[in-house]
């Protein structure tokens, strides 16, 4: 990955960095990453592991794979690449691809990012974005309406 990412830097290329779960792919998600993508001319996503879901989560996610999760968006037109990460933070990922863009949904805040990952990407001379969060979609939402719609 680090090797892709300076053959984008040597092509003058800006790149953009999100992270997140990504569990069950929904509207809010889409609308996010296409967003996200337009920050830059190349579009990096980094993937919590199965382990750090659970973490994060509770045991019961995620639903899908890691591998599954990457698949479906590895499939999307906007993202040009994916990398699932194991750590409960993303610092050293941060630090190795250097993003030009970091952004995340507008229910983060400057002040709701980790301090180690804010300090490593001001480190490494990112601008860090917040994008419009699409109310009304949530994967634990979905997953509700989900178990209300009992057997189809």
């Amino acid at each position: 990955m680090v090797a892709w990412r300076e053959a984008q830097r040597a092509a003058g290329k800006r790149v953009v960095l999100t992270n997140g779960v990504f569990d069950l792919l929904h509207t809010g998600h889409l609308y996010y990453l296409r967003q996200a993508r337009e920050l830059g001319d190349a579009l990096i996503i980094a993937l919590n592991a199965d382990a750090s879901v659970r973490v994060l989560k509770g045991p019961s996610r995620p639903v899908q794979t890691e591998e599954q999760r990457a698949y479906a968006l590895g499939a999307l037109a906007c993202v040009d690449t994916v990398v699932i990460f194991c750590e409960p933070r993303l610092t050293a990922e941060i630090r190795a691809l250097r993003p030009d863009v970091y952004c995340k949904a507008g229910d983060y805040t400057l002040e709701k990012l980790n301090p180690e990952e804010r300090a490593a990407l001001q480190e490494v001379g990112a601008d860090i974005r917040f994008l419009p969060f699409m109310p009304g979609f949530s994967t634990t939402e979905l997953i509700a309406r989900i178990k209300r719609a009992g057997d189809i």
